[in-house]
């Protein structure tokens, strides 16, 4: 147990040293980079939705931080196999701690850009009290979220190489499933509830209700939550303990 505590340590670090490696500002793109995404966001979607929509700058930071932790933990688990194949077909090792260790460092990422986040909460006028402790559910649900999609598309990466391409598609289409820079209020009501059906919007609403509106979702919505992190999960654990003898095959 010791052994593999201390080569999830090491890999977790070699995931930071490796992703600012040879870049000037290292760790501050992970400030950084949200933030010009959002500057580009709040000039470009401003003008056509933000006009009447209330925090339209925390709104739109909401939905991009959520997504943003999602798009980089799943795609980078998503390589987290062949990308250790070496390690793992040298020396007998649970497969599941490379994807932990990248889940891990994007976690990490997310937590400071919830710094610069809560920053613009306070810039805005966002008023804070115990219900922001709330926010914490939906963090733990993404990120058990997060670890199923992943387990899935590195098991299914190591297979089928095309699924990175058709990942990006989807990731696209995610985008704007997902009411980043839009509001779902003025479709009918039974459009706004085939929303509920893309976890990543369930987690950015979660967000806003707590954040934007100052209250707590209801106890239906926490299931809905619940639900899609621990379904993803154990679908991925299943399809890991089910083909984890064969991917020394394929790597």
């Amino acid at each position: 147990m010791q052994k593999r505590w201390f080569l999830f340590e090491e890999l977790v670090k070699r995931d930071f040293k490796e992703k600012y490696k040879r870049t000037v500002l290292g760790m501050g793109w992970s400030l950084l980079s949200p933030l010009l995404t959002l500057l580009v966001m709040k000039l470009v979607f401003t003008q056509f939705f933000g006009r009447t929509t209330p925090y339209y700058t925390i709104y739109l930071f909401s939905g991009n931080i959520v997504l943003a932790w999602f798009k980089e933990s799943t795609k980078h688990g998503m390589n987290s196999l062949l990308h250790n194949a070496k390690i793992f077909t040298k020396i007998n090792v649970p497969k599941y701690l490379f994807l932990f260790s990248k889940n891990v460092s994007s976690a990490v990422n997310f937590a400071l850009t919830l710094v610069v986040y809560f920053l613009f909460c306070i810039l805005d006028g966002i008023s804070f009290g115990p219900h922001m402790l709330a926010l914490l559910y939906p963090v733990a649900c993404l990120l058990a979220f997060n670890l199923g999609m992943g387990l899935i598309l590195s098991a299914m990466f190591v297979f089928f190489r095309d699924v990175k391409y058709l990942y990006d598609v989807f990731l696209t289409l995610l985008t704007y499933l997902s009411a980043i820079f839009y509001t779902v209020d003025s479709f009918p009501p039974a459009v706004q509830n085939l929303f509920l059906l893309n976890p990543v919007y369930c987690y950015i609403k979660y967000f806003r209700v707590v954040v934007i509106d100052g209250n707590i979702p209801s106890l239906a919505f926490h299931l809905l939550c619940a639900f899609y992190a621990v379904t993803l999960l154990l679908i991925g654990g299943a399809i890991y303990k089910k083909y984890n003898h064969k991917f020394l095959y394929y790597v």
